[in-house]
């Protein structure tokens, strides 16, 4: 289990994360990519970082079982501050973030896609947010990156994915890939965005992020005040007491979907 980072091309950090069996994070987990995206960013030799994940899929979102685990709410508030770090680190990164998504990108993987600048994905790949069948609210805010405003509030209640096709459709994904050229094909896009003047990177990001109509890390510090609620009001632990004891079979059957 890991987070590690490697500079396959001149200017271009890739930051991989490796949490088996479907890279769902703990905490820790959480906390380690934001650090390795923070500091791949704060490098002056880097131009351009691109997110990607060993294994079935890109990211399953939270570990489940860590939060079923803990008699408190420790790892609730932990998990939660820890995915608000590491989508913020993301957004933030002072270079930019392309993100190379393959298999499932499900919860907490579409808040990290959702704040990243650009998108390759494999033929393969779906998004969604199976929030509400596992007793939480979040990250709406950055599905709403992704697709228009209806179809977000669909996906969202029914729990139900997009596939890479249809986000392309959409405009939110750059490039459809075979799954074997997915990481070549990011590599690709972030080195031609590498090629360009480091500076002049740092200042578009910065300007195009203060030009963005929503602010990202209120927005969704906003949802998840409502994943507390249903916590403490128990709903919370009702629903996820429902969650399958195989977290790769559960992920699988809501990436299907």
């Amino acid at each position: 289990m890991s987070v590690s980072t490697s500079r396959p091309r001149p200017g271009v950090t890739v930051v991989t994360v490796d949490f088996p069996p479907v890279n769902a994070l703990p905490v820790r987990g959480w906390y380690a990519l934001a650090d390795a995206v923070r500091a791949a960013g704060r490098d002056p030799e880097t131009r351009c970082v691109v997110l990607a994940a060993e294994g079935r899929g890109f990211n399953a979102g939270v570990d489940i079982k860590e939060l079923q685990r803990d008699p408190g709410h420790d790892a609730l508030i932990g998990v939660n501050h820890g995915c608000a770090a590491a989508f913020a680190a993301v957004y933030d990164c002072e270079v930019p973030v392309v993100a190379a998504v393959g298999g499932f990108c499900l919860g907490g993987g579409v808040g990290l896609v959702g704040n990243a600048d650009a998108i390759v994905a494999a033929d393969d790949a779906v998004f969604g947010l199976p929030e509400l069948d596992r007793g939480a609210l979040g990250a709406a805010t950055h599905l709403a990156r992704l697709v228009p405003q209806h179809l977000m509030r669909a996906l969202y209640y029914t729990s139900r994915t997009a596939t890479a096709h249809e986000l392309h459709a959409h405009g939110s994904v750059w490039r459809v890939v075979p799954r074997d050229e997915l990481l070549l094909s990011a590599l690709e896009l972030a080195e031609e965005i590498a090629a360009k003047d480091g500076t002049l990177l740092r200042l578009a990001k910065a300007a195009l992020n203060g030009i963005d109509p929503v602010d990202v890390r209120r927005s969704y510090r906003f949802e998840q005040g409502f994943t507390f609620e249903a916590n403490l009001g128990g709903v919370a632990d009702r629903v996820r007491a429902g969650f399958g004891t195989s977290e790769a079979k559960a992920t699988t059957k809501e990436a299907q979907e």
